[in-house]
Formats: structure tokens, C-alpha cells, sequence
């Protein structure tokens, strides 16, 4: 059965194949800070997480031999239909 549990701990492990720092996985998946200076000297601005989220997904689609260009994308929100 799949949960959204279970996806998290896939996503916690993936990462781990890119080489993403362990706390800004766990600030992306939500967890809160677990040492001393996590909670009060790391400072990561949106962008960062960004980039490190765009480096696994690429990874991911990349292992499934799916063809993604981020660049073809709009930006932004839209509606879908």
C-alpha cells in the first residue's frame, strides 16, 4: 500500500543519491530542526531549498527515462483544465 509516509521516507532516501545535505532535506520535507545549529544558525532562503528540490527531481525523472526541460515551462501558477 502506498502512503504518504511512505513517500516521504523515499523522497528522505533519494535525496540522499544526490548528495542533498541532510538538513535541507529534512527542512523540505517538513521536519523540524534537530540540532543546535539547525534551529539557530542555518538560515536557507526559499531559493536554496529550490534548488536542491530541482537537483532530485531531475535525478528522479532522469532514473525513469522521462524527458523533462524545466526551462520549456511557464512560470508561475496557472489553471488547468
Amino acid at each position: 500500500m502506498l502512503t504518504l509516509h511512505g513517500l516521504r521516507r523515499s523522497f528522505g532516501t533519494l535525496a540522499e543519491w544526490v548528495e542533498t545535505p541532510s538538513g535541507i532535506s529534512a527542512q523540505i520535507m517538513g521536519h523540524k530542526p534537530s540540532t543546535l545549529a539547525e534551529k539557530h544558525y542555518r538560515r536557507r532562503p526559499l531559493d536554496l531549498l529550490r534548488k536542491w528540490h530541482d537537483k532530485i527531481e531531475a535525478w528522479m525523472l532522469e532514473q525513469a527515462d522521462i524527458v523533462f526541460d524545466a526551462s520549456e515551462q511557464a512560470k508561475g501558477l496557472h489553471v488547468v483544465k
